[in-house]
């Protein structure tokens, strides 16, 4: 059972990113209503969640539906979501039309379009937006539903901007659409935890060359910052060492049998 935290409430103070004119109010009149009849959130600390100034939010990541879950929380608590999001899935004339007027990002799995995408998320934080990374790349292999180890976009994006990133979880999303199901179960209506976290202090690595031993260290952290809060809403002590899918023969995307 998720850890029942007497400060949790219902909502943040919107910030004034959120009350300015913006596409996404459409997006909220459309999708909110029908939302709220079958999920209610109960934040955790929403007060951790900066209410201006570009920031990237760092969510664990167990089922397909964890964007809109995040997506939501994110507008509830005062900030317009914004995510790097599969280039593929901008290749749809209608999705692509509102993953693009929607400020989405897209990546591109591998090779010189995935450097170009880190460089379109950096210009939404120059502009102080927020962006939503999952650090951990695809829904987490670890058969507990841990958070697995990450990749290191996240605190790339972080460091060289300077910018703060900021751990969150979320559990009770599995209720909604369980890891590789393909259908959704908003009735009866479901409970969804969300915890924010203090910004990783990245302080150690803060002038140091941006190498592969740097970025994997930081990524560590923030991999055990996100298991610590995920541990938090279950009530249970997370794994020591997070989940590595090479050393267990799985592939690193797509769906797991079983």
């Amino acid at each position: 059972m998720p850890h029942r935290d007497p400060s949790a409430v219902p909502v943040a103070k919107p910030g004034a990113e959120k009350r300015r004119p913006s596409f996404f109010w459409v997006l909220a009149a459309l999708i909110l209503p029908l939302w709220s009849l079958g999920v209610k959130y109960r934040f955790h600390h929403p007060e951790r969640m900066p209410q201006s100034g570009a920031f990237v939010l760092s969510p664990n990541h167990y089922s397909e539906i964890d964007p809109l879950v995040m997506g939501v929380a994110s507008w509830h608590l005062g900030r317009l979501p914004r995510f790097m999001a599969k280039a593929s899935l901008f290749k749809n004339p209608v999705l692509g039309w509102f993953l693009r007027t929607s400020g989405q990002i897209p990546v591109e799995r591998a090779g010189s379009s995935s450097h170009a995408a880190i460089r379109a998320a950096e210009e939404l934080v120059e502009k102080g937006r927020m962006v939503i990374v999952y650090p951990e790349g695809s829904l987490t292999r670890d058969p507990e539903m841990w958070p697995m180890r990450g990749k290191t976009g996240a605190v790339r994006i972080a460091l060289e901007r300077g910018i703060p990133v900021v751990p969150a979880a979320h559990w009770g999303t599995q209720q909604i659409m369980p890891r590789y199901a393909k259908k959704v179960s908003l009735f009866p209506r479901k409970t969804v935890d969300v915890i924010i976290g203090e910004p990783l202090d990245l302080s150690a690595y803060e002038g140091k060359p941006l190498d592969q031993a740097t970025l994997l260290a930081a990524t560590n952290d923030l991999m055990n910052a996100i298991a610590a809060l995920v541990g938090e809403l279950r009530g249970e002590r997370p794994p020591t060492e997070r989940w590595d899918p090479a050393k267990h023969g799985q592939k690193e995307t797509g769906r797991l049998d079983g």
